[in-house]
């Protein structure tokens, strides 16, 4: 894949596969607090910050080296 058209992906994920990522990862920590009952906030943090990992973890390959000229 060439350096244009991963900017452009790239672009493209920031814009609207974050924000839906982000609203799946609130989902969960809400349907975590109705099944279970609210979760302590470092149990909550930590669930956060796992998402947050795992979401770039497939993706990394279409943001390397974006920020390097043609």
């Amino acid at each position: 894949m060439n350096l244009k058209t991963r900017k452009r992906l790239s672009l493209l994920i920031l814009i609207l596969g974050l924000p839906a990522y982000i609203i799946v990862a609130v989902t969960l920590v809400n349907w975590m607090d109705a099944r279970w009952g609210r979760q302590p906030i470092w149990v909550e943090l930590l669930v956060y910050v796992i998402l947050g990992i795992i979401w770039i973890v497939p993706l990394k390959r279409v943001f390397t080296g974006i920020g390097r000229e043609e």
